[in-house]
């Protein structure tokens, strides 16, 4: 399972309070910007407390997305 918060995020701190593991942080990216980061040791998508991410269901700008490897 794997979610991702691309560097686009506005932080408006929408997902934090939602996730369930308290699997989201804000976190420092290269280039000096805070974003929200989930910790993918984590996150389980929600398995167990919802049927959806419920990141992604609360997210305004759609910057919560599926990695897929």
């Amino acid at each position: 399972m794997a979610l991702k918060i691309l560097d686009s995020c506005i932080n408006c701190d929408m997902c934090g309070p939602e996730c369930p593991n308290s699997a989201i942080s804000l976190q420092v990216i290269a280039s000096g910007k805070k974003i929200y980061q989930i910790d993918p040791n984590l996150c389980t998508e929600c398995e167990g407390f919802y049927p959806e991410p419920t990141c992604v269901q609360v997210c305004p700008i759609d910057v919560v997305v599926k990695v897929t490897e």
